[in-house]
């Protein structure tokens, strides 16, 4: 293996790990449900709160999960030592 094989590999397996606790760290679809029909009283301002936190965490799954096929095709064009 490689300087560049092993460095590649060990982004990756970071990448990997930070993926799984972004997606971990979402709330569920039916969150907002289940607290609506359990009468939850919400303010106005946790719930641009938890918008705001919900939109961020997206945005994050969304730029690790493409660093990470981005990455999975490095990979698989390195060549093998």
């Amino acid at each position: 293996m490689t300087t560049v094989q092993l460095v590649v590999s060990i982004i990756y397996f970071i990448l990997a790990l930070a993926l799984i606790a972004v997606v971990m760290l979402q709330s569920g679809k039916s969150a907002g449900l289940s607290g609506a029909i359990a009468g939850g009283a919400d303010t106005f301002l946790s719930k641009n709160k938890a918008k705001s936190a919900d939109a961020r965490l997206a945005r994050m799954t969304k730029w690790i999960a493409i660093a990470f096929m981005l990455l999975t095709l490095v990979q698989c064009l390195l060549p093998n030592a």
